[in-house]
This record gives structure tokens, C-alpha cells and sequence, in this order.
């Protein structure tokens, strides 16, 4: 397997404006007299605090002056946009959730109508509320030898333009993986004049390597969320806005990103996006590279281990439909209970993304080595146990068809009781309810609980996996509409 080199100490932050302005912070000595209240030296009242915060700078009176004369977030933010073949471009602090909402405020208006895939996340169901939007929902395709979502169809598109959305706001790629055909969904959205938005929080990889997939910025979107937190080696949190603006306008993006943002931006996770993209721009292809052998012997590892394929292989898909990067085991194949495999890995010392009876998810990237490999290899090797093989199965998040009651924004200002499971049926939900990871809703504010939702609903709960957003995560009562 191969090693990564190192980039020489200075020379990453000759190209990282932001990164270079926080690390001359502490190199400069300042003493600050003004916010935040831990004034870098929060070691001197509790040492485990200091450990927290004292590397916390802002961007007002940190990366930049308090009146930002020195422009030096413009600077990164002109950087990023040129290296995603962007016109605008903004770095935000709270995540893809921000992106998505400010996204829908950008092209939206009250009432207007939005083809979205329903297998998003919950930040844009969110962000329905915020803007008075209502769905177009679009339901993917179904793998039928793995049960997983594939993407949505040409024709499943054309279906929903039919119906005149303002916009198309796709989730790619989907959380385990899969890729629509986007070119041609953008190609198709495009001869309608209107703008395709994507959520690629989990592929600010993309576009570095011809191994994996484009960017959707290089296939011609509009717009694009990306985490730079999730695939890459960036704070927590630190995420990516980008656009052109030959279909959304360039003030209604700033405003709506605005209106979003915190006033309070922290510096670290800003300068992180700023270092991560020089750091792709600079040796993107050799760690994506890296990555991928890592990979290959790693996968290859365990198959001589288990007699068989752990992983979903990305080449039963079409080229350029499934991220090579993604790490997707399914129990089924084994007879294994994925919560269980979970348990026996946190005893060794694992930590994995996500995990329910089918499906587990270690989530690997350009900062995991040949030793981190290796554990989560020796710790797959201690925890699963082959037994019978059973029918694959289709995630509850992926297999619900929606029943519409009221609309989401009405029904989130609606008033509210909570009944028994019992008498759940048939009423419309408060809730947003969703299994977390990966967070994508069953059911949302004003869509009807249906019995099979109610059913899938506690028998995931029963399997282990955390029921997120709903009012009662023991699931023994809902929040519905009063009647």
C-alpha cells in the first residue's frame, strides 16, 4: 500500500489565504480585546477547557481585521470558486444544513413548487418549511440484488418537470454511495431553462481523480453544497456553497446565504475549507490515488479472510454511478445483524458511520493509513461471524412512498397532540421522523403515518438503530395534527 507524503510545512498556506491568516495569528502574538470570551488563554482557569477552546479564533479580529479590510475571506472564497468551476462561492460554518436551506431560499418563492429527491436529508425538508416550498417528490430506482436506491431515472425527472417545478434539487451521491445519471438529469432540466441544485455533501471528493466521479459543478449544475467535513480533512461542519448565476440570481444567493449564516463565523472551520482545497488542488489525484490502492488491499484482505466479497463492489454499477470510496457491507450476505457487528467493533476500538441489521458503513478517506486500515481490517476479522444467508432487504428510508396530507409548512405551524402508536394510524404526523444515520426521512410534517410506516418504524427501533427528530424517540406515542 501506499504512503502519503507530506507537503513542506509553509508551502500548503501559500496557497490557503484563510489558513495562513489563522496560523499568523498565534504566530504574531496578538492579544485580544475582543470576542470570544476565552481570549485564547482559557488554560490559565481549567487546563481540560483550554484544550477545548484555545485554538479557537474567529474570523472578525482573527482571520481577518474586525472590519474585514483585508479581504482575506473574499480571497479564499474567489480561490474555491475557481477550483469548482464556480462564478460565486461561499464558505459556511454550519454545515450542508446551512447550504441546502440557503440553496432553497435562493431559488424559491412561497408556494412555488421544487423537484426534490425524496431520499434527501432532513436540512432540506428544513428548508421547505423556511422558504413555503412544496415537493415534487422523486423516487429513486431500486437495486434489486442489493435493495439500495440507485438514483433517479430520465424518465422519473421527466415525470416530475411535467408538473413545472422553479427548480430540481438532487441529493448525489445518495448516502450509500449510488450516482444518478447526471449529466443527462441536468442536460434534461436545462432545456426547460431551469436551475439543477446538488446536495453533494458526501462527495467534496469528486473531480479530484478519474476514479471517482465527477464534480457536479464540471457536469453543468447550477449550484452545490459540499462538506468538507465528511470526505475530507476539514473541520467539522466546514462546508461549501458554489454557483453559477446565469439561472439564480447572485443577490438572492448572498442574501439567502446571509440570512442563514451565523454572524459569528469561527475561524478554524473557515481556514480548514481554505486548506483543504489547496491541499486537493495541490496532491488531490496522488492521495485519492493512495486512497484507492489502500482500498483494493484492504478489500482484497478481507475476501481471503471470509471466502467472500464483504463489501458491495462498485463495478456492478455503471461507469461513474457509485463512489469507489464507499464502504458498504451488507449483512445479509452472511446472515450477520449489523447492530450487533456494531457493538463487537466499538469493543475493539471502532468507531463506524453508520449501522443497522443490513447494513454497515465504515467511512474511509484520504486521511486514513495503511495502520487505520489495518485496525478496522484485524477488528472486521474479530467481529463477523458467517452464518446462513437471507433475502436482501430494502431499508425502510428507501422504500416508503409518501401519503400526502397537508403540506409541510403547514402542517409544522399546525396544532399538535400526541396519541398512542395504537391510534397513530391514519393521522397526519407533526414530525419529521427519521432513522439516524443517515437521517433521511419516512415521514415528514403533514404526511399521513401510514400502518406500514408505523410497523417499519419500531421494528428498525427494535433493532438498535436511533429513531432522530421524532417528538417521542421511544416511538410508544406521535405528534399528529389536531383534528
Amino acid at each position: 500500500m501506499s504512503g502519503n507524503s507530506v507537503i513542506p510545512p509553509q508551502e500548503l498556506r501559500l496557497h490557503a489565504p484563510l489558513l495562513d491568516a489563522y496560523l499568523r495569528y498565534f504566530e504574531d502574538g496578538i492579544t485580544s480585546f475582543s470576542t470570544p470570551g476565552h481570549k485564547q488563554q482559557a488554560a490559565l482557569l481549567d487546563l481540560g477547557l483550554g484544550k477545548v477552546v484555545d485554538a479557537d479564533i474567529p474570523l472578525y479580529g482573527g482571520l481577518d481585521e474586525m472590519k474585514l479590510t483585508n479581504g482575506t475571506l473574499a480571497a479564499a472564497e474567489k480561490l474555491a470558486a475557481e477550483c469548482w468551476n464556480a462564478d460565486w462561492a461561499r464558505f459556511s460554518t454550519g454545515g450542508s444544513t446551512h447550504g441546502n436551506q440557503a440553496l432553497i431560499l435562493a431559488i424559491a418563492t412561497p408556494g412555488a413548487k421544487i423537484a426534490i429527491t425524496r431520499t434527501a436529508h432532513r436540512s432540506l425538508i428544513s428548508a421547505l418549511v423556511l422558504g413555503g416550498v412544496e415537493p415534487i417528490w422523486l423516487t429513486p430506482e431500486i437495486d434489486e440484488a442489493t435493495g439500495i436506491p440507485l438514483g433517479i431515472s430520465t424518465a422519473e425527472l421527466s415525470r416530475a418537470l411535467e408538473h413545472s417545478p422553479t427548480a430540481v434539487f438532487l441529493t448525489e451521491p445518495g448516502y450509500l454511495g449510488t450516482l444518478s445519471p447526471l449529466r443527462e438529469l441536468i442536460d434534461l432540466t436545462h432545456e426547460r431553462n431551469i436551475p439543477i441544485i446538488i446536495d453533494q455533501a458526501w462527495g467534496a471528493h469528486f473531480g479530484f481523480h478519474p476514479g471517482i466521479p465527477p464534480h457536479a459543478m464540471e457536469l453543468g449544475a447550477d449550484a452545490m453544497v459540499t462538506s468538507i467535513h465528511k470526505n475530507l480533512p476539514g473541520y467539522c461542519a466546514a462546508s461549501l456553497v458554489v454557483a453559477n448565476t446565469t439561472r439564480i440570481s447572485a443577490a438572492r444567493l448572498e442574501q439567502s446565504f446571509e440570512a442563514t449564516h451565523t454572524t459569528s463565523p469561527a475561524g478554524a472551520p473557515l481556514a480548514s475549507i481554505d486548506g483543504v482545497r489547496a491541499l486537493m488542488q495541490l496532491r488531490g489525484h496522488e492521495l485519492i490515488q493512495n486512497l484507492l490502492q489502500n482500498i483494493a488491499h484492504f478489500k482484497n484482505d478481507l475476501k481471503e479472510h471470509f471466502g467472500f466479497d464483504l463489501f458491495i463492489d462498485p463495478d456492478r454499477f455503471a461507469p461513474g454511478s457509485f463512489d469507489a470510496t464507499k464502504l458498504v457491507i451488507q449483512t445479509h450476505h452472511f446472515g450477520g445483524d449489523g447492530v450487533a457487528i456494531e457493538r463487537a467493533l466499538t469493543s475493539h476500538g471502532v468507531r463506524v458511520e453508520m449501522a443497522d441489521r443490513d447494513t454497515i458503513i465504515p467511512i474511509v478517506t484520504v486521511a486514513d493509513d495503511e495502520r487505520s486500515f489495518t485496525i478496522l481490517a484485524n477488528a472486521l476479522k474479530a467481529s463477523i461471524i458467517a452464518q446462513a444467508p437471507r433475502a436482501v432487504a430494502t431499508a425502510l428510508s428507501w422504500r416508503i412512498s409518501p401519503t400526502f396530507g397537508v403540506s409541510i409548512r403547514e402542517a409544522f405551524f399546525s396544532s399538535s397532540e400526541m396519541v398512542s402508536a395504537v391510534e397513530a394510524a391514519g393521522r397526519i404526523s407533526a414530525d419529521l421522523i427519521a432513522p439516524y444515520p443517515p437521517g433521511v426521512p419516512v415521514v415528514t410534517p403533514g404526511e399521513v403515518l401510514t400502518q406500514e410506516i408505523l410497523s417499519g418504524l419500531a421494528e428498525v427501533a427494535a433493532e438498535g438503530v436511533r429513531i432522530a427528530y421524532s417528538t417521542d424517540p421511544t416511538l410508544a406515542t406521535y405528534r399528529v395534527l389536531e383534528k
